[in-house]
This record gives structure tokens, C-alpha cells and sequence, in this order.
């Protein structure tokens, strides 16, 4: 009998604890929290205890930009899962490790977790989750460039949280749909679907976490600064920002600092964009966004451009990576401008071989100069049958001194 009771102050103590530690983290005291749930996840020997704590880590750690603490306290959770045998705590730490791999831009890895909790034969609160994990499995196939998969995932998403009436999923849900039609140039939706989450927020979220009003404020700033409203955009980048700063949300005010630069860039202020850009990187390299350091780095070219300062050769080699990072992404449009702007260099400083055609420059090769100064492929000038320079058509070919 005396075990038992002992059982039972632990759970009532663990129990404590971590309610204690939630309260500090929504007071803001982040560190404070977290060494009360390191703590708590030291001393407490209630499994139940334990994965309730992990999942708050898990969060934590998420929402201040610390991925691979997010990724290791999920594997933790995994283990304490299978020791308590409930397929619904399963289902949730597979989500959990799923949006760990999500955060770290390992997409492959986030569709494969999220594949794994859609085949857990759960309860019905596994059956709950599933709109979270469809959420989940859209955003890495968008992070993929998968368009069709994306959009057919948050549409389930969105099914399950109007079937569920689950509000804050919606919210999170339409900021995913901005996000998705920004990339695909459809603004108009871009604007929308935030603009819905707002909605949600204003009309449900009086108990929630400002981080859904911060989220949707942000993706309504790339909405606004796409169609070209910017004063808007700035309002609401702002009002973004201020709620990232307040919460210590790392991952968002990198966002925010992202999407100021661009505001700037957009106004050809480079100057002010710049700084901008620069701080963006350093948080995005610090919390391991690999897709937002392309961003940062295809806005920070696009200022490079607006001031001219790049040589001919150097925005040769600039639309030349510009068409690799579109062609990555599935951005047809911006694939398509690159190489015509890419050609336009190459014929400008006639950088290509007047046999093949091709570009010269764009990688290595054996290159032959004729006395008339024209330089060809090397392999070109071997197996080409002429006697004269396809550029000038002098008749000697005899080889130029370099």
C-alpha cells in the first residue's frame, strides 16, 4: 500500500511541475521553464509524466528555433512511447519526430514519419492527429516542390479540422495555403488565406498563443509585398515582429527580418534591405533553415542586380545560379527568366563556341584560341572539318599561342 501511494505523489508531483513549468513559459520565463522540465524529466519515474514533459521540450525548443534539441527530445519521446504500449501516444510522438525533420528541412524523412502515423490503428484521439500529420506531410512536399501532393494534403488537413471543429489547425492550415500559393505566384490567394486565419484568430483565439495572430500577420506581409502593397506589408511584418521579439520565437523573427529586406529591396532602398538580409542569415544558419538561406540569398543577388555592381561575367555566373536554385525549387517562371537573361550574357560577350552553339564559361572544359583571337571547344576545332574561323572566317587554323 505504501508503494502505491509513493506511485501516486509522483504523478501528482510530476504533474505539478510541469503545470508549473507551462505557466512560466506563457509568463515568457523560457529558460526558467525549461530547467523545470529538465527536472521533471530527470527525477520523475511516471511514463505518462515523462512523454507529457518531452512534449513540451519538444515545443519549446521548436518555437525558439533549437531543431536538433526539438529532433533528439522526439526520439526520447518515441522510446517513452513504447514503454507505455498506447498507440495514441505513438501516433503523436511519430508526429512530433515528423515536424522535428520538418523544421530541419529533412522532407524526405517528414513524409516518411507522418506515412507511419497515418497507419497507426489508434483511438479516436490518433484519429484527431491526422489532420495535423496530413499539415505536416504538406508542408514537406511543398518544401519539395511536390505542388500537386502539397495542395492534396491541405486539403485533407483542412477536411479534418472542420470535421473536428478544431479551429487552430484551420489557422495554421490556411498560413501553409498562403505559403503554398506565394509560390506558385497566385497573390490574390496568398492574401486570402491568411487574411482567414486572422479571421480565426479574432474570432476563437482569445485563449491562444499570439504565435498564431504572428503567423498569420507575417504571411499576409509576403501576400501584401507581392502584390506590391508595401505599406501594408511593413504594418504587418511589424505587428509580426513585435509578437517574434516578445516570445523569443527565433524561427519567425528571421521570417520577419526576411520579409522587411524585401520591403526595402522592392522600395530599391539596398541600402536599408542589406542589414537586413545579413541578420536573416545569421539566425537562419544558426536554426539550420535551409530553404530560407536560398531566399536570403536569391534577395540579396536581387540587390546585387538593382545596383549593377556585378561585372558581365558576374551576372553571367549569377543567372547561371539562379536557373540551378529555380530548376531545384519547380519555379518554372523564374527558371525561364534566368536562362534567357543567361543567354543574353552569353551572346552580349559572345561567350560561346561558334561551332556547338554552347556557352562557353558555364563549365570546364578544353578551350583552343586561333590567331584570329576567336576561342572554341578544343574538341570542337579536332573533329569540325573547316579550314576557317566560324566567327570571322579566316582561312588559317592553325592554332593561336593560348
Amino acid at each position: 500500500m505504501r508503494l502505491f501511494n509513493a506511485w501516486e505523489m509522483g504523478q501528482d508531483q510530476t504533474k505539478q511541475q510541469i503545470e508549473k513549468g507551462l505557466h512560466l513559459y506563457q509568463s515568457n520565463q523560457t529558460e526558467k521553464a525549461l530547467r523545470v522540465w529538465m527536472r521533471v524529466l530527470e527525477k520523475s519515474a511516471d511514463p505518462a509524466g515523462r512523454f507529457r514533459v518531452l512534449g513540451c521540450l519538444i515545443t519549446a525548443h521548436a518555437e525558439m528555433g533549437r531543431y536538433k534539441d526539438m529532433l533528439k527530445f522526439a526520439v526520447v519521446q518515441i522510446d517513452t512511447a513504447r514503454e507505455l504500449e498506447d498507440p495514441d501516444y505513438l501516433t503523436e510522438s511519430y508526429l512530433n519526430l515528423a515536424r522535428s525533420n520538418e523544421k530541419l528541412c529533412e522532407f524526405q524523412k517528414t513524409i516518411s514519419y507522418c506515412k507511419t502515423c497515418l497507419n497507426m490503428q489508434g483511438t479516436t484521439v490518433s484519429l484527431q492527429l491526422n489532420g495535423q500529420v496530413s499539415l505536416s506531410m504538406g508542408n514537406a512536399f511543398l518544401g519539395l516542390s511536390i505542388f500537386q501532393k502539397a495542395l492534396e494534403c491541405f486539403e485533407k488537413a483542412l477536411r479534418y479540422a472542420h470535421n473536428n471543429d478544431d479551429k487552430m489547425l484551420e489557422c495554421r492550415v490556411c498560413c501553409s495555403l498562403g505559403n503554398f500559393y506565394a509560390q506558385i505566384k497566385d497573390y490574390e490567394k496568398a492574401l486570402f488565406f491568411p487574411c482567414k486565419a486572422a479571421e480565426l484568430v479574432n474570432d476563437y483565439g482569445k485563449g491562444w498563443s499570439l504565435k498564431y495572430r504572428a503567423m498569420s500577420q507575417y504571411h499576409m506581409a509576403v501576400a501584401y509585398r507581392k502584390l506590391g502593397r508595401l505599406a501594408d506589408a511593413m504594418d504587418c511584418c511589424e505587428e509580426s515582429m513585435k509578437i517574434a521579439l516578445q516570445h523569443g520565437d527565433r524561427p519567425l523573427q528571421a521570417l520577419c527580418l526576411l520579409c522587411f529586406a524585401d520591403i526595402h529591396r522592392s522600395r530599391k532602398d539596398v541600402q536599408t534591405a542589406i542589414p537586413r538580409y545579413d541578420s536573416s542569415m545569421s539566425i537562419m544558419t544558426e536554426i539550420g533553415n535551409r530553404l530560407g538561406l536560398i531566399q536570403v540569398l536569391l534577395g540579396v543577388t536581387k540587390c546585387w542586380m538593382i545596383q549593377k555592381e556585378l561585372d558581365k561575367l558576374g551576372l553571367l555566373k549569377l543567372h547561371c545560379l539562379c536557373e540551378r536554385i529555380y530548376r531545384t525549387k519547380g519555379q518554372q517562371r523564374e527558371l525561364r527568366d534566368h536562362v534567357v537573361k543567361f543567354h543574353e550574357c552569353v551572346e552580349e560577350m559572345e561567350l560561346y563556341c561558334g561551332m556547338c552553339g554552347e556557352s562557353i564559361g558555364e563549365k570546364n572544359n578544353q578551350l583552343q584560341a586561333l590567331p584570329c583571337s576567336h576561342f572554341f571547344h578544343l574538341k570542337c576545332l579536332q573533329t569540325d572539318g573547316t579550314r576557317g574561323c566560324p566567327n570571322c572566317r579566316r582561312l588559317s587554323v592553325k592554332p593561336g599561342y593560348v
